[in-house]
């Protein structure tokens, strides 16, 4: 079952620029919560709370549920709108989430038994292709995390979207093949410098050749 993070939030009345800024100078970050079929619903946030999020990460995935006097709101963050020069929060878009409708979300893979992995204990390296893999899910059944087991793979091989765990229902915005996760990459070899040899000799046989005037003279 998904997890809804719960935040408070105030009502506003009225939609335009001019109530926005009102609202700033208010020390709140207008938002909007649309979508599901329903009319949007004009809220205000405490800066804190969005500053929060943003510095978890992941938060165009977290699920919350927004409460206001009015009423209660389940929705994924989807847009946070900065200030071009403070970077502080200005308006913060949510997408209103409803039971039945799926929704478009980036779930984040959580990569485990990399310490006991057969190919990284030869040196292999963990190439990551994806971090989160974007799926299709009712808004009730969208999983925390997927699972990626390390532990089994040697050198070359690879986890794909067939191989990870709690799925569950969740169904792949890419449906024409079984991509890529990560894989273990050989490890990389570094040359040695053979010039610098070479660099060293060098001066050696012209030292060399120098003792050999001496000796005429």
């Amino acid at each position: 079952m998904a997890k809804f993070e719960t935040i408070a939030a105030e009502d506003r009345a009225r939609a335009g620029k001019g109530v926005a800024r009102a609202t700033r100078r208010a020390g709140k970050v207008p938002a909007v919560i649309y979508g599901a079929k329903q009319e949007p619903s004009l809220i205000a946030l405490d800066p804190r709370i969005v500053l929060r999020e943003m510095k978890r990460g992941g938060w165009r995935s977290r699920l919350y549920e927004i409460e206001t006097a009015s009423g209660k709101a389940r929705a994924l963050m989807r847009d946070i709108q900065l200030h071009p020069v403070t970077d502080q929060p200005e308006h913060v878009d949510f997408q209103r989430l409803a039971a039945g409708e799926p929704v478009r979300v980036a779930v984040n893979v959580n990569f485990l038994n990399e310490l006991i992995s057969v190919g990284m204990k030869r040196g292999g390296v963990l190439n990551i292709v994806r971090h989160a893999v974007e799926v299709m899910c009712d808004p009730d059944h969208i999983p925390d995390h997927f699972e990626a087991d390390l532990g089994p793979l040697d050198i070359n091989d690879n986890i794909r979207w067939s191989d990870l765990k709690g799925t569950g229902v969740a169904k792949p915005t890419i449906t024409d093949r079984d991509f890529v996760i990560a894989t273990i990459a050989p490890p990389t070899v570094v040359a040695e410098a053979a010039p610098a040899e070479g660099a060293a000799a060098a001066p050696a046989k012209g030292a060399a050749k120098g003792a050999a005037k001496g000796g005429k003279k």
